[in-house]
């Protein structure tokens, strides 16, 4: 009798966890390494988040709170997504976890059944399709389109539609192409999703504050109002907050839902930490001012990626709308040998071999369900985005075709 559990079999670990700890022990036996693994601003936590959680500590808010979050960071959730989004929710529709992940997993866990489907955009966030398997359900990987920047198409979700689809996995921006999804673009899928009533909406808007150039964040709720009932929006202050390490996540949607993702919550982590949810209150009810000007920062830095990653041999990458991330093609690269000998097939050879020949730690496209790519984050500095984008150039011009 096997000792581990069989559900363990249908999940991998995380690849983007993976890179970020390999940098990490590589810059710890000396080497330079500059790792652009890692989804997390490198801002620190506003002051008066910080504040807010010593307060709280202060004041003796550290016992088990209600499951699901206080009732304080719920209205504090409320009034963000009314305020922002148009969307009105009361408390009891919404839930607040350990990290964004947590909600996905509840969510997820508390809804499927063996064999049901889940439709996932590729390239996808890496743990969507392994919170669906372990949750007994089955992503259908549906490929965005390289001209249109990573997004799918209405008929592409159209076809992706079965009798047995539960959850459309929708993320804008992305993680991570950066792709942002216009409302005239967002509307054309949420047309199609009116037709199937069977489906359920999942939208991860972790990076809604971090858009560029005019784009105009919208949610498929506030697009179309006819989905609000079979809607789980999803935020949490992780990435707009700098607030990586706090855990909170928060999600609002039909109160059954809400409900049944308590239970499961009930029986796992319980609340997430006191002192992180009062922190999030401050979040969201203080200023917001620096919103934009950090997301001016992450601007600057995302052109000069694309531009030093497109002066690369063999490499082309698109300008994303959002997010911390970019997604070249390097498509040209592979069937090549690197300067030390290195054979490059594919997109987990290219960064294995940059990182070994560079020093330069980004996740391989395959992690994401489309190849050959690979992603940077720019959530770092300038000096080291500039002196990473020197490095892979070199190493794109030692590569050599084999014949």
């Amino acid at each position: 009798m096997p000792f581990l559990s069989e559900s363990l079999d249908r999940i991998k670990p995380s690849p983007t966890v993976a890179v970020t700890q390999l940098a990490a022990e590589l810059k710890a036996q000396g080497r330079d390494v500059i790792g652009l693994g890692a989804g997390e601003p490198d801002f620190d936590t506003p002051e008066n988040i910080k504040d807010a959680a010593i307060a709280a500590i202060h004041a003796g808010k550290t016992k088990y709170t209600a499951p699901d979050g206080i009732i304080e960071l719920k209205q504090a959730i409320c009034d963000k997504f009314a305020r922002e989004n148009g969307l009105v929710y009361t408390p009891d529709q919404v839930s607040v976890s350990t990290g964004g992940k947590q909600v996905l997993f509840n969510a997820l866990l508390a809804t499927l059944n063996p064999g049901e489907e889940v439709i996932i955009p590729a390239p996808y966030w890496v743990s969507y399709p392994d919170i669906v398997r372990l949750g007994g359900g089955d992503p259908i990987v549906v490929e965005g389109e390289r001209q249109m920047g990573y997004k799918i198409t209405p008929e592409a979700l159209e076809a992706a539609i079965t009798p047995k689809t539960k959850w459309f996995i929708f993320n804008s921006p992305s993680n991570p192409t950066g792709a942002g999804y216009t409302e005239q673009e967002l509307k054309a899928l949420t047309d199609v999703l009116m037709r199937h009533p069977h489906v359920w909406v999942m939208s991860d808007d972790m990076y809604e504050h971090l858009a560029y150039d005019g784009f105009t964040f919208v949610t498929p709720a506030q697009v179309e109002p006819g989905l609000y009932d079979r809607t789980l929006t999803v935020n949490g202050v992780s990435k707009a907050y700098a607030m990586t390490g706090w855990r909170i996540g928060y999600a609002a949607g039909p109160k059954h839902l809400i409900a049944a993702m308590r239970k499961l919550q009930g029986q796992s982590t319980t609340n997430p930490s006191s002192i992180s949810q009062w922190a999030a209150v401050e979040a969201l009810n203080g200023p917001q001012d620096f919103l934009a000007e950090r997301a001016e920062a992450f601007l600057r830095r995302r052109n000069l990626v694309v531009a030093g990653l497109n002066a690369c041999p063999g490499i082309t990458c698109a300008t994303p709308e959002g997010a911390f991330y970019v997604y070249p093609s390097i498509a040209d690269c592979m069937g090549t040998v690197s300067a030390q000998g290195r054979e490059i097939k594919t997109d987990e050879d290219f960064c294995t071999a940059l990182l070994e020949e560079e020093g330069v730690a980004v996740v391989f496209g395959a992690a994401f369900g489309l190849s050959p790519n690979f992603r940077v984050s720019y959530a770092t500095s300038d000096a080291a985005l500039t002196e990473a984008c020197v490095r892979i150039k070199r190493f794109c011009e030692g590569l050599k075709h084999v014949d």
